[in-house]
């Protein structure tokens, strides 16, 4: 794209990785590492696996360089981030408009509501405020991968891999480049969950 970005936020490191490791078989358009480079150092990546794909690239690596890599222990060339920083306690509230759609299978449907969290929420917790608040119309479910919680089910109506079926997340009729646990919305931001085929 001409930001920067390759695919998503999240194909990033290793798109990097490639491109990194096989400079002398691409021309006569060079890519540009620079641009790359400051689209993933401008984002708070916070899942460990997003982490451990963009990292290499960040050092001028790729995976394929591990296998020569000389680890000394006795030296101290990669120090621990930490523990990861809390979300600080927030006074101050952001509403997100929030619908589901189905319009693909069964009896469709289509439901809306407002929901309030504190700033700097990530989407999951605007899912649960909805839920608690109507969990008839807004019940969901999740499941855990490498890359964070996937919703699988809203309104009692699953994703299939038989079917092809998913929850795709948009925002301003764009999907989301984060997972419910990552995506942090902004105060009147409207968020739609539509059941979609891949």
């Amino acid at each position: 794209k001409g930001n920067g970005m390759i695919g998503n936020i999240y194909s990033m490191g290793l798109a990097m990785q490639a491109l990194g490791a096989t400079t002398k078989f691409y021309s006569p358009r060079d890519w540009d590492c620079a641009q790359a480079m400051d689209v993933v150092t401008k984002h708070d990546y916070e899942l460990a696996m997003a982490i451990a794909q963009v990292l290499p690239a960040l050092v001028d690596r790729s995976y394929l360089d591990a296998a020569s890599l000389d680890c000394d222990a006795t030296t101290d060339e990669c120090p621990s981030l930490g523990p990861d920083p809390e979300l600080p306690e927030s006074t101050t509230n952001i509403t997100v408009h929030y619908s589901i759609t189905n319009e693909l299978q069964g009896e469709h449907f289509h439901y809306s509501t407002w929901v309030t969290v504190p700033l700097g929420s990530r989407l999951l917790k605007v899912l649960e405020k909805a839920e608690e608040q109507d969990p008839e119309i807004f019940s969901f479910e999740t499941k855990q991968t490498s890359w964070g919680p996937m919703v699988v089910s809203i309104h009692g109506l699953g994703a299939n891999d038989n079917d092809r079926t998913y929850w795709q997340f948009l925002s301003s009729g764009k999907p989301l480049d984060e997972g419910v646990g990552s995506y942090k919305p902004k105060d009147g931001e409207h968020i739609k969950a539509i059941f979609s085929t891949w």
